[in-house]
């Protein structure tokens, strides 16, 4: 038996990780959250049903202490985890590299080594590619209870509002609709809108265009100005009298003005622009776009290369690339496209959210010179669009 246990979050990422670090490794998954709130009060083992805040889950009146359980489909994966520790096991806390992977790292540690007897670190990586897995792995650290923190604060959160106010939404909209930090301010920011679009007081305007040909070129003008002034006919009668006005006169362009307008690329993916994109471009829901974007990040067989992640982690609010990532793509461009197109220095795009985690790097593919054209028999269409999309972003 393995003497180092590698902990991930999916089977799929397990399998990858097994053929990368080799038999030294043991390599299992947790299947996302080891432990969480109780859902159920039958969650809660006999002491803790004793507790008067067992329902909530959360000791409101104790610096808000969360009480937290192993629901009962998760106790046969606890338990395999458990009989694959020995004393001098060295266990590896390998899950993702957000606030969420950083606190099911926690949970592991406190109940798979509650007494801190074991070798516990935590490894983070933010590409599936065999140099960034061998790396990480080379500089493990510590758990990081900021981070930690951060999501416990966020779950409790999640917990008080939804809790209160669920139970209402269920009285009077519909039973089964839940109620959270996020949606609860989301439906406050509809309904102002709502009530600031039936106060509105609509004022009739016309708009008045003419078609032209010049040099067999159509192009169309609108009428911004009558007599010198800006003018926006009030009424069906004030457009009519305009035409009236015009019609069968010459027309002539009086002025021309030429101006250079530079354009700037976007910057690179973060969630919530890939979200967008893929919805405006490719017709994709959120939860396909998160589906597709976790499976291209825990990679695809490559045959030639095996098992590898073709983009970075998918969960990010940071618009960073790493300076490897910026050469490659500066090389990758000079290649495809000649020298004029390499830019002397990379263009660095700034991070406008003030919460932004800056460590991490923004979607990008693990590999700038795997164009989407040579994973054509690798991937399903679906994939194929959403990799094309991140490789030309």
């Amino acid at each position: 038996m393995a003497k180092k246990l590698v902990i991930v979050e999916s089977p799929t990422k397990a399998k990858i990780l097994k053929k990368i670090l080799g038999r030294e490794y043991s390599v299992e998954s947790s299947n996302g959250h080891i432990r969480d709130l109780p859902e159920k009060k039958d969650h809660l083992n006999e002491a803790q049903k004793k507790l008067p805040y067992s329902r909530l889950g959360i000791d409101v009146d104790n610096d808000f202490t969360p009480l937290y359980c192993s629901s009962p489909a998760k106790l046969k994966k606890l338990k395999k985890l458990k009989d694959l520790l020995k004393e001098d096991t060295e266990l590896y806390l390998a899950s993702d590299e957000d606030r969420e992977g950083e606190a099911i790292a926690w949970h592991l540690n406190s109940i798979l080594n509650p007494q801190n007897k074991l070798k516990a670190v935590r490894v983070v990586f933010h590409e599936i590619t065999r140099p960034a897995i061998l790396e990480a792995f080379k500089k493990p650290r510590d758990l990081d209870m900021n981070m930690v923190n951060a999501q416990q604060a966020r779950r409790i959160l999640d917990r008080l509002v939804g809790y209160k106010l669920s139970p209402l939404l269920w009285k009077k909209i519909r039973f089964g609709l839940s109620a959270g930090r996020v949606q609860s301010a989301a439906v406050r920011i509809i309904i102002d809108r709502e009530n600031e679009i039936k106060a509105f007081n609509p004022v009739e305007y016309w708009s008045i265009a003419c078609q032209f040909n010049k040099s067999n070129v159509d192009f169309e003008a609108l009428l911004a100005h009558k007599d010198g002034k800006k003018f926006v006919p009030a009424n069906q009668a004030e457009a009519d009298d305009v035409l009236a006005t015009i019609k069968g006169k010459p027309f002539s362009i009086t002025n021309l003005k030429t101006r250079e307008v530079k354009r700037n690329p976007s910057p690179p993916f973060i969630t919530s622009t890939l979200q967008q994109e893929a919805s405006r471009k490719l017709g994709f829901s959120v939860k396909k776009t998160m589906q597709l974007a976790q499976k291209l990040y825990e990679g695809v067989d490559l045959k030639s290369e095996g098992a590898t992640g073709l983009i970075t982690y998918m969960r990010t609010d940071s618009v960073n690339l790493s300076k490897t990532a910026l050469e490659e793509t500066t090389q990758v461009l000079g290649d495809l496209y000649g020298p004029e197109y390499q830019l002397e220095k990379p263009r660095v795009f700034a991070t406008k959210s003030k919460s932004a985690q800056e460590a991490h790097e923004a979607i990008r593919p693990t590999d700038v010179s795997r164009k989407p054209e040579v994973l054509k028999d690798v991937l399903d269409p679906d994939m194929l669009k959403l990799y094309d999309l991140i490789w030309k972003r």
